[in-house]
């Protein structure tokens, strides 16, 4: 069975999406087979693989009310090993409507149950906030990557994350863990980036990756050619940060078990 990942944090601009995208690609290019499941309503991880998400007549929506499987929604990306179960239009006001159906908290992980073995690792992209989207996501996943920005107001986002993680492992589902965390948009000029990480791994310790993820403008650009970095520019710093993240996701793994 696949592993599930949430990549969560209810702060936007993080690049939460931006590590949805690299990561879940950088897994695929070591040829595991890979899903990157997209909930956010603005569809940017969607975008990031190429798919134009307004033009979708079905995507992740259609599978959390039951019109569609998540295998209906399913779409190829420019990597063999990696498909994208895309964001549509419709997703904008799943959060409302899901909220008076039955099982409304759990509608991603039945959705997930009928592609599972298909994949070795699943990715989901949460939206930028804590609602009904991302607990559908915690509730799916068996951990969450936590990407944080370094800058001052880290851990109040970080303490308000781990609080729903709390929440959601005592009501929903009591395996989820927390991954890890890693930082994004790394400059090691500025002090206060220095500061941030010393104050996160003082809470977190080993929860922390240690691969840290650059400023790097072919990280920025990439989305606008709809290609995760590593097919856009594969040398570039920003690629090879994820790629070197996949690797350290990998051997966690392999020491935990």
């Amino acid at each position: 069975m696949g592993r599930v990942i949430a990549i969560a944090n209810q702060k936007g601009g993080v690049g939460k999406t931006t590590t949805a995208v690299n990561l879940g690609a950088s897994l695929a290019a070591d040829n595991r087979r890979v899903l990157v499941v997209d909930v956010d309503p603005q569809g940017n991880a969607t975008s990031g693989f190429g798919i134009a998400h307004r033009q979708l007549d079905k995507g992740t929506y259609q599978a959390l009310i039951d019109q569609a499987t998540l295998a209906d929604v399913t779409v190829d990306s420019a990597l063999p090993h990696l498909k994208i179960a895309p964001a549509n239009s419709d997703l904008a006001g799943a959060s409302l409507e899901l909220a008076s159906m039955e099982n409304a908290h759990t509608r991603l992980r039945n959705a997930l149950d009928g592609v599972q073995a298909d994949y070795d690792d699943i990715i989901i992209d949460c939206p930028p906030s804590l609602d009904l989207l991302t607990i559908n996501g915690l509730s799916a996943a068996d951990s969450v990557l936590v990407p944080v920005q370094c800058e001052y107001y880290a851990m109040e986002g970080l303490s308000k994350l781990a609080e729903t993680i709390e929440m959601v492992k005592e009501s929903l589902n009591e395996s989820l863990r927390i991954e890890g965390i890693v930082f994004t948009m790394y400059d090691p000029r500025n002090n206060l980036a220095h500061q941030v990480i010393n104050e996160v791994q003082g809470f977190f310790q080993d929860q922390v990756f240690e691969t840290r993820i650059p400023r790097n403008i072919r990280l920025s650009e990439a989305p606008s050619h709809g290609k995760p970095c590593l097919l856009y520019d594969l040398p570039s710093r920003g690629a090879q940060a994820y790629i070197q993240l996949a690797r350290e996701l990998l051997v966690r793994r392999e020491s935990a078990a």
